[in-house]
């Protein structure tokens, strides 16, 4: 089952890429802002419940799909753009197995928990 949801957050990682690929940006963006969500987790300097919550908030593909289609609404290229780099890394994201957070602390996952058990 683990191989069945890596291979369907692959097909959504690539979904984001050629979503990308039609905003006429240079390729490099995509590769200098692809990690960028992970800042996020600049949140659990202030604990565990502020750390899943702002995590969770740039992680969430229910709202990059909204900040995308916002941004097609109002004809933001830029709106755009960061919809797709929030979609693209979470899929990534959970492709490796990271998942979203629950306040108990960064490790505990919707995927389970990850690091050494």
């Amino acid at each position: 089952m683990k191989t069945i949801i890596k291979l369907e957050e692959l097909g959504l990682l690539l979904l984001g890429i050629y979503f990308f690929s039609i905003l006429n940006y240079p390729w490099w963006w995509f590769f200098t802002l692809i990690l960028a969500p992970d800042f996020s987790m600049v949140g659990y300097v202030f604990g565990n419940k502020t750390g899943a919550f702002s995590y969770n908030l740039f992680h969430h593909r229910g709202i990059a799909i909204i900040i995308y289609l916002i941004g097609i609404y109002f004809h933001q290229n830029e709106i755009q753009l960061a919809g797709v780099i929030l979609f693209a890394h979470s899929s990534f994201d959970r492709m490796l197995g990271y998942g979203l957070k629950y306040e108990k602390g960064f490790k505990y996952t919707h995927l389970g928990l990850i690091g050494k058990q």
